[in-house]
C-alpha cells in the first residue's frame, strides 16, 4: 500500500498551492491595472468648448500618472478575511472589467480594519494576511487568526518590512502603520492637528499618508484648493517627494520652508542676533503699521474729469470711502481696488443725475483706469511693493521710530538700521516680505497643509503657514528636543497659535519602530539638558548595534568603521561637522553608492542604516543648541550606530543614566 502524505508535508503542500494562487491573484490585478491604464488612454479630450476640452486633457493626464504601475512596488501588501468575503489590501484601487475589486485601496473605510482589528477586537475579521515582497515579487505570507481568541502575537513579515534596509528616497508605510499611527492618518479635514512625535516614530510618514487619506477620502475639495507639504530643505524635500506618488498621489505641492516665502533677491548676510529679531513676532505688527502707514486724507475736494466734464467729490466723501474700506479689513490692494469702485460708483451716480442715463461698463472701467482717479489712489492709498517697503524701514530712521512707539526698545531698533541706502537682503527678509506681501495681497490659500521638522519655525514663519491655510486645516509635525534654530519653539500650542490654529490638538507619539533600543537610550542621556518637556523615546526594536571607538587617529578609524559598515545590507551616513568632513574626507574610501558624507546641520529628517558618528564633541561646540543638534545626528540610524572620536565624549554620553 502506498503510504499516506505526512502532515507537515500536506501542510507544505497546502502552503505551496495558497501561495500559488495569491500570485495569480497578483498577475491578475496587474493585469487589471494595465487594462484601466488602456481605457484611459482611450478616452477622448473634446468638450464643449476649448476650455472644457483643455481641463479634460489635464485630468486624463493626471489620472494617467495615478495608474503608473510601479514594477518594484507591490500591488498589495495584506488580506481582509470576512465570514462571507475576503478583500486584498494595496496602495490603489484596481478594479476587474465588471467593476468587482481586486485591491482595495488602504484608505477604503473596509481597509482601516486591516490596521485596528486585533485578537481582542476582530472586527468580524477572522484572518489578517500579511505578505512578503522580494521587490515585486510575492515571495511569502503570513496569517494572523482573530476569531479564535488568545493572545496577541508578533508578526515576523512586520518586523522585517519595518527593519527593511533603506537605500534611496523615503518609502511610503502602509504595510506597516500602526493603530495609534492610523489614528491620525485618518482624523478628518476639518481637524488641525500637531505631532509631537520622538525619534523613530514615523511622524513624518504619517503627516504624508494623512495627505493622501485626505485626499482619497475628499478628492473634490481637495482638488479645488489642493494639498501642501512644507519641509525644512531641499535635501528632507527630495528624501520624501516620492512617497505620495507611490500612493498615486501625483497633485501635490512639496517646497521647502524657503521657497514659500515671497520671492526676493537675497544676496545678504547678518548676524544672528539680527536674525533672531526679525523672526519676532513683534516685528509682525511693526510691518502692519509700515503697511497702513501709508493711507492718508484727500487734499480737499476730488475732482474727476470726464472729457469736457467735471465731476467734484466732496473730501468728507473720499473720508468715508477710506474709512468704510479699512473697515472691512480687505488686504492692502484690494482695499485700494475698494477705493477705486466707490470712487467711480460715486462719478457714475453724478452722471446718472445730470443725464438720466447710466454709463456702459466699458467707460466705468475706462474711469477706473484713467489718470485722475489714479493720482488720487497714489496721494491717498498707494500701491506698496515689499522690496521698496522693507528698503525705506531700514534706511529712514525718522520713519522707523514713528512706527516702533512701544514695540523694540532703542537698541533693538537699531539693529535693523542699514548702513546702506541699498541694503542686501538676507533669509529673514525673505520671512518679512513675505508677511507684506500677506498684508497687500490675499495669497493662494490650500485645503490642508502639512508642515514637517516644525520645531524649527520661527513665529514669523509659523505666520507664513497660516496665510496658505487660512480656512483648511494643517498637520503639523516636529519634535521639541530636535530643535535647532535659534528660535526654536519651546511650546506647540504657542506655534499653533501663531500658525491659526490655536485649538488643534497635540498628540505624542512616543513608541518607536525604526531606532533600536541601545541607540535611543543613548539619545535619551541628553534630553534632561534640552530644555524642553518631551516624553523619553521608547523603542520596540531590541536588535540594532551600538559602538563607541575611541582612537587617536580619526580619519583612518573612520576608513575602517565604513568599510565594516559596508559588510551590511543598506545605506551608510558618515556626520560630522563641515569642517570635520572636509578634514577627513581624503582619508575615506572613494565614493561609494550606498555612502553619503552628511553635515550635521542637514541631517535633520533623514535616515541611514548605519550611522558613523564622527567627533560629537565638535558638533556640541558647533552652534548654540549643539546638544540638540547631535540628539538628531545619533537619532539618525536606523539599525547600526558607530561613534568615533579622538575628543572625549559630552559629558551627559558618558554618566550613568541610572545615577
Amino acid at each position: 500500500m502506498p503510504h499516506a502524505m505526512s502532515t507537515d508535508a500536506a501542510h507544505d503542500t497546502a502552503l505551496t498551492t495558497e501561495l500559488a494562487a495569491e500570485r495569480e491573484h497578483l498577475l491578475a490585478s496587474h493585469a487589471a491595472l494595465a487594462r484601466m491604464r488602456d481605457r484611459t488612454t482611450g478616452l477622448g479630450d473634446v468638450g464643449g468648448n476649448a476650455f472644457s476640452s483643455e481641463a479634460l486633457g489635464k485630468a486624463r493626464v493626471l489620472r494617467l500618472k495615478e495608474l503608473v504601475d510601479l514594477p518594484d512596488i507591490p500591488l498589495f501588501f495584506g488580506r481582509l478575511d470576512f465570514p462571507s468575503e475576503q478583500f486584498h489590501v494595496g496602495r490603489r484601487h484596481v478594479v476587474d472589467d465588471t467593476g468587482e475589486p481586486l485591491v482595495l485601496d488602504w484608505r477604503a473605510p473596509v481597509s482601516r480594519l486591516f490596521y485596528q482589528a486585533s485578537v481582542r477586537e476582530p472586527m468580524e475579521v477572522e484572518l489578517r494576511r500579511r505578505f512578503g515582497f522580494d521587490g515585486g515579487h510575492l515571495t511569502s505570507f503570513e496569517d494572523e487568526r482573530l476569531d479564535a481568541g488568545g493572545e496577541e502575537t508578533s508578526s515576523a513579515l512586520l518586523a522585517a518590512e519595518i527593519e527593511r534596509p533603506r537605500v534611496g528616497p523615503m518609502r511610503d508605510i502602509v504595510a506597516t502603520i500602526q493603530p495609534e499611527q492610523d489614528d491620525l492618518v485618518r482624523a478628518g479635514l476639518a481637524d488641525s492637528i500637531c505631532v509631537q512625535g520622538a525619534p523613530g516614530t514615523g511622524k513624518t510618514a504619517v503627516g504624508l499618508h494623512r495627505a493622501a487619506f485626505l485626499l482619497y477620502t475628499h478628492r473634490d475639495r481637495l482638488k479645488r484648493n489642493g494639498v501642501l507639504v512644507v519641509g525644512p530643505n531641499t535635501a528632507f524635500m527630495s528624501y520624501i517627494d516620492q512617497v505620495l506618488p507611490t500612493l498615486g498621489e501625483v497633485d501635490v505641492t512639496q517646497v521647502t520652508v524657503d521657497d514659500l516665502m515671497a520671492p526676493l533677491v537675497l544676496k545678504g548676510t547678518e548676524a544672528e542676533h539680527v536674525e533672531i529679531l526679525k523672526h519676532d513676532v513683534r516685528m509682525a505688527e511693526l510691518l502692519h503699521r509700515a503697511v497702513w502707514s501709508h493711507i492718508s486724507r484727500p487734499d480737499g475736494t476730488v475732482t474727476v474729469t470726464d472729457g469736457g466734464w467735471r465731476h467734484r467729490i466732496p473730501e468728507e466723501d473720499v473720508l468715508r470711502f477710506i474709512d468704510d474700506t479699512r473697515r472691512e479689513g480687505l488686504p492692502y490692494h484690494l482695499g485700494r481696488e475698494r477705493v477705486r469702485a466707490l470712487t467711480v460708483g460715486a462719478v457714475q451716480r453724478s452722471i446718472e443725475r445730470r443725464t438720466g442715463e447710466s454709463p456702459t461698463e466699458g467707460w466705468l472701467r475706462k474711469l477706473g483706469r484713467s489718470k485722475t482717479v489714479t493720482v488720487l489712489l497714489d496721494a491717498v492709498w498707494p500701491a506698496l511693493d515689499p522690496r521698496k517697503l522693507l528698503t525705506r524701514l531700514y534706511t529712514d530712521a525718522g520713519w522707523r521710530a514713528e512706527l516702533n512707539r512701544d514695540l523694540f526698545t532703542d537698541e533693538e531698533l537699531g539693529l535693523l538700521a542699514s548702513k546702506t541706502k541699498a541694503p542686501k537682503f538676507t533669509r529673514a527678509d525673505a520671512v518679512l516680505a513675505d508677511e507684506i506681501a500677506g498684508l497687500l495681497d490675499r495669497p493662494v490659500g490650500f485645503g490642508h497643509v502639512v508642515v514637517d521638522e516644525a520645531q524649527d519655525l520661527s513665529a514669523m514663519q509659523c505666520r507664513a503657514v497660516a496665510r496658505r491655510s487660512p480656512h483648511g486645516s494643517i498637520t503639523v509635525l516636529g519634535d521639541l528636543a530636535q530643535g535647532t534654530s535659534p528660535w526654536a519653539a519651546r511650546d506647540w500650542s504657542v506655534s499653533m497659535e501663531h500658525m491659526g490654529k490655536p485649538d488643534g490638538r497635540v498628540v505624542a507619539l512616543t513608541t518607536g519602530f525604526r531606532v533600536p533600543e541601545s541607540i535611543i537610550a543613548l539619545a535619551n542621556r541628553l534630553l534632561p539638558a534640552l530644555d524642553v518637556d518631551v516624553p523619553e523615546a521608547l523603542s520596540l526594536r531590541r536588535d540594532g548595534l551600538l559602538d563607541l571607538r575611541e582612537t587617536t587617529e580619526l580619519g583612518g578609524e573612520l576608513a575602517s568603521a565604513i568599510a565594516d559598515a559596508l559588510t551590511f545590507e543598506g545605506s551608510v551616513g558618515v556626520i560630522a561637522t563641515e569642517e570635520t568632513l572636509d578634514a577627513v574626507r581624503a582619508s575615506l574610501p572613494e565614493d561609494h553608492e550606498r555612502v553619503t558624507l552628511m553635515p550635521a546641520s542637514l541631517a535633520k529628517g533623514l535616515e541611514f542604516d548605519h550611522v558613523i558618528v564622527a567627533e560629537p564633541a565638535r558638533i556640541v561646540a558647533a552652534e548654540a543648541r549643539g546638544l540638540h543638534r547631535l540628539y538628531v545626528v545619533l537619532t539618525r540610524a536606523v539599525s547600526r550606530l558607530t561613534i568615533v572620536h579622538t575628543e572625549p565624549l559630552p559629558e551627559m554620553l558618558t554618566a550613568d543614566p541610572a545615577a
